[in-house]
């Protein structure tokens, strides 16, 4: 998510982007992982009609789905992708760079269970997954934009939960990673405002999940002496408990 576009808008809810698409050139080998794999793993967005798990993995829609918001570089998503070969995941994600470098890593790996939806995380939530679809959520390091007055372009913000909520399973989860202080409690107060649809795991942060990657993100926060916060929500529809 972080360093992501060019242009800052409105997004689908009237709100604000929560990221900007920064002039980043590809490298040679990032240009070659979108020559030789786009075709492959990439899906493009589309605003009718949604895309259904038989469509990205006709051999394998009955696994388990997971969204990955924003993954950056890529190399945590293949890495857990490697790793659960019994779920499949879909990344989005804006910053072409970013998009290049993973390409190359599943092309390499002959990673099979990984789809990549160059857009806009908003309208695609939106346009393209069905309602009920996903088993769970991940936003890793969501860009922080740490400037109070930049705070209303978090993606974790009043609405989130409510753009969430449709497209994950009953009893589907959305797990949160980040190392600002001041965006982890936002993320609680903005998903607990939320009970109606979500539920904390724990009483409030999460422990360490030990499937999770460690990201470059990550490593660059705690070299910093920055502690990091995890969140672990459960999606119930509102007739259910809260």
């Amino acid at each position: 998510m972080k360093n992501s576009e060019d242009t800052m808008g409105e997004n689908t809810l009237g709100q604000i982007r929560s990221f900007v698409i920064r002039t980043t050139r590809m490298s040679p080998a990032q240009k070659r992982g979108w020559e030789r794999y786009g075709s492959r793993f990439i899906v493009p967005y589309r605003e009718t009609p949604p895309v259904s798990p038989d469509e990205l993995f006709p051999d394998r829609s009955s696994r388990p789905l997971v969204l990955d918001i924003g993954f950056g570089m890529g190399r945590e998503l293949a890495e857990l992708a490697e790793r659960q070969g019994d779920r499949n995941f879909i990344g989005v994600e804006v910053h072409k760079p970013g998009i290049g470098r993973l390409l190359l890593d599943l092309g390499a790996g002959d990673i099979a269970n990984v789809k990549i939806i160059p857009h806009d995380v908003v309208e695609v939530l939106r346009d393209m997954i069905p309602p009920g679809t996903l088993d769970g959520v991940h936003l890793f390091f969501p860009d922080p934009w740490p400037k109070a007055r930049h705070h209303k372009r978090r993606l974790v913000r009043p609405g989130f939960p409510e753009m969430v909520a449709p497209v994950l399973k009953e009893g589907g989860y959305i797990y949160m990673v980040t190392d600002w202080e001041d965006y982890a409690y936002q993320m609680v107060e903005v998903m607990t405002s939320a009970s109606r649809y979500f539920r904390n795991e724990y009483d409030h942060f999460a422990p360490p999940q030990q499937w999770r990657p460690q990201t470059a993100f990550e490593r660059k926060g705690l070299s910093k002496g920055h502690r990091i916060y995890e969140l672990l929500f459960r999606h119930f529809s509102h007739t259910g408990s809260s």
